[in-house]
């Protein structure tokens, strides 16, 4: 499984691979400070799953049929709501 980390989770690539996965950054791949139409074509174009953080490539990729892993404000909290709850039952 191939993966197109958005900039803002370059630091995680190492995680990723560490659990199986091929990645490529943003970086990388020459996107830093694309337009997010660019980042949502090359992940088409590249067969990558895209993972941002970004409502509007999360929403273009929908659009162009691309493989997308939107990381929402409301995701993030509620993962934190529940390591919380997990700590003090």
């Amino acid at each position: 499984m191939k993966i197109l980390l958005d900039e803002m989770y370059a630091g995680l690539k190492e995680y990723f691979e560490t659990i199986g996965y091929e990645v490529l950054t943003a970086q990388e791949a020459g996107l830093k400070s694309a337009k997010d139409r660019d980042i949502v074509v090359y992940a088409r174009k590249n067969e990558l799953i895209l993972v941002t953080q970004d409502q509007k490539p999360a929403e273009l990729a929908v659009l162009l049929g691309v493989k997308c892993v939107f990381i929402s404000s409301l995701m993030i909290a509620q993962l934190v709501d529940q390591k919380i709850k997990e700590l003090i039952l």
